[in-house]
């Protein structure tokens, strides 16, 4: 339960933090073209932008592709990303920017740490890393959190149905004269 729940946590987290790289490891590439305006007219076709990305990287995988102007990308730039082959490096993403009006490789932006972190924790969060055999676990294990929220849960209530309060364990309960005496 506590691996789901910072994987969890984590996975809440991806939004503001890729947002920050962003405003932080993408920022340095755009800043040559910072206060230009974007001439959408100009666009290079995407074709040569995955063409472009494709001889800078061709050990890597393109699983996606965002335009200028996109919330996860920049107004100048198409931004290609691509994942490993490797176990590892399956489960991590990151972009090249490509320049939209010239077509040209701008900058290869590493993913930070922060990153990598949250990409390779949503495979545990799911059970996706360790196929069927993981997923069984999962789901065991999932059957034991329930059956002690379930059983938390009915001791709770039956509790409740019988008319007990709750008292900590270590208070005695009051002496009778003091029981008698409110009466």
């Amino acid at each position: 339960m506590l691996v789901v729940g910072v994987t969890g946590a984590m996975n809440e987290l991806s939004t503001p933090l890729f947002s920050r790289f962003l405003a932080t490891e993408v920022a340095d590439a755009v800043a040559a073209r910072k206060g230009q305006r974007p001439e959408h007219a100009e666009r290079v076709p995407v074709d040569r932008a995955v063409d472009a990305t494709r001889q800078a990287r061709p050990d890597m995988t393109i699983v996606a592709v965002t335009y200028p102007g996109n919330s996860f990308g920049t107004a100048h730039h198409y931004m290609v990303w691509l994942q490993g082959d490797a176990p590892l490096t399956r489960r991590i993403t990151f972009p090249v920017m490509v320049d939209a009006a010239t077509g040209q490789v701008s900058a290869i932006v590493p993913m930070p740490w922060y990153g990598t972190m949250i990409q390779v924790s949503r495979p545990l969060h799911f059970g996706d890393y360790g196929g069927l055999p993981l997923k069984f676990i999962w789901a065991l294990l999932d059957l034991v959190a329930i059956a002690i929220l379930a059983t938390g849960l009915y001791l709770w209530v039956s509790k409740q149905r019988r008319g007990e309060k709750w008292r900590p364990r270590s208070c005695p309960p009051p002496p009778a004269t003091m029981v008698a005496s409110e009466e």
